[in-house]
């Protein structure tokens, strides 16, 4: 109703105007782009709340048009060798197969590049800084940071080469109005920002069975899995619950954002004493002792697709079962392989550390089976449709 009265309101102005001067095109433009705004679907999977986006950045289907141009576009990097696609492939749920991510000067980023899915409901972005609330302030990392460096622009050199572009006048006079004028670089976040709140993932065998009613949807194995996943036994619930399986979340039917960071126990005191400050977690950014080895819990979707594990990449598959070195292996059979030591870890209850919360992180016992049980409810969280819609791919 609030929407609509604005609407109202400015074409009450409008028409004033309009009888003044009837070749107004900027606010005719402003009156389209405030419709197509108004205008996006979001298709959400059964279940899903409404994700809160920034009142400054409203989605519409020309931005996210946009948006997914610019993010397989290299030339959003300084030498144009790298676009933000080579941190995050579809194919494996926009996550990138490394340990650390590597940026254009072939420098490692300290931490694992994180999925993409459901980013739209994610009230703090990135591993360990709380300074990261929307996707719109998070892409300068990556666009201009310096340690490391990623894509590395230093100028706007990058904006000329838009300018340049055919294509980009059209999608972003569509997205914004006024181009080339509006190529922008608060508008090149904006546009992937939108992109980046369109990669909804919610229909992997699990949604399925908990959400569309579809009991056949797991098997027996899995659906033990899931019993245990969300029982008091291993409790991997407390951290990865909810319908995004993370703690940390933020939609339209919550009146504020939940956001945690955990200790999980992968490293003592003594070997984090030894790191360098920005592999220390939450402290990197409070030089709070309390806040060293805290990350936030990551959503655990696709989770079959996104190894190695850990903000670190500790856990990954051993290099008989990785099919990028042995011959034969599949994906599955390496997720399979480091969802074992994930779950070792947590039944051994971590390394000792005074931040780590010893009421979730301590030692249990599964039996064999139940690991197994585990590990396939785990997998079953891989949403296919997701990881092939055209919708999200290459446009090039």
């Amino acid at each position: 109703m609030k929407l609509q009265s604005i609407i109202a309101i400015f074409l009450l102005i409008s028409c004033s105007i309009f009888e003044k001067k009837k070749n107004d095109n900027d606010l005719v433009l402003g009156l389209i782009l405030l419709s197509a705004n108004n205008a996006y679907k979001w298709n959400l999977p059964p279940g899903f709340p409404v994700p809160t986006v920034p009142s400054e950045n409203p989605m519409s289907e020309a931005k996210v048009a946009l948006g997914r141009h610019l993010f397989y576009d290299k030339n959003l990097s300084q030498d144009r060798s790298l676009s933000c696609s080579g941190c995050h492939k579809q194919s494996l749920a926009f996550t990138d197969g490394r340990r650390f991510g590597i940026g254009i000067t072939n420098e490692a980023h300290p931490r694992n590049s994180q999925n993409l899915g459901n980013a739209a409901y994610h009230p703090r972005l990135t591993w360990a800084n709380p300074q990261m609330t929307t996707l719109e302030i998070q892409s300068r990392v990556p666009m201009f940071g310096e340690s490391p460096i990623e894509l590395g622009l230093i100028n706007n050199d990058y904006l000329d080469r838009l300018k340049a572009d055919t294509r980009y006048i059209s999608l972003f006079n569509n997205a914004f109005g006024g181009a080339p004028g509006s190529i922008s670089e608060q508008n090149v976040r904006f546009a992937l920002a939108s992109f980046q709140r369109s990669l909804i993932t919610g229909n992997a065998p699990a949604d399925k069975y908990a959400f569309q009613n579809q009991s056949n949807a797991l098997n027996a194995s899995q659906i033990r899995g899931f019993r245990i996943f969300n029982g008091e036994v291993a409790e991997c619930f407390h951290c990865h619950g909810g319908f995004n399986y993370t703690d940390t979340v933020f939609h339209n039917q919550q009146p504020t954002s939940d956001i945690f960071y955990h200790n999980n126990g992968i490293y003592t005191k003594a070997e984090y004493d030894a790191l360098s400050v920005n592999k220390r977690g939450l402290y990197e950014i409070t030089l709070l002792e309390s806040d060293q080895g805290k990350f936030r819990a990551p959503s655990l979707r696709n989770i079959g697709l996104t190894f190695p594990y850990m903000h670190d990449g500790s856990f990954m598959c051993d290099d008989s079962e990785n099919p990028s070195i042995t011959s034969g292996k599949t994906i599955r059979d390496c997720a399979v392989n480091a969802l074992r030591k994930v779950v070792a870890h947590y039944e051994s209850g971590g390394k000792s550390h005074p931040n780590k919360d010893s009421s979730f992180i301590r030692p249990f016992t599964l039996t064999a089976q139940e690991r197994t049980d585990l590990v396939e409810f785990l997998l079953s969280l891989t949403d296919t449709d997701f990881i092939n819609n055209p919708a999200h791919s290459n446009p090039f």
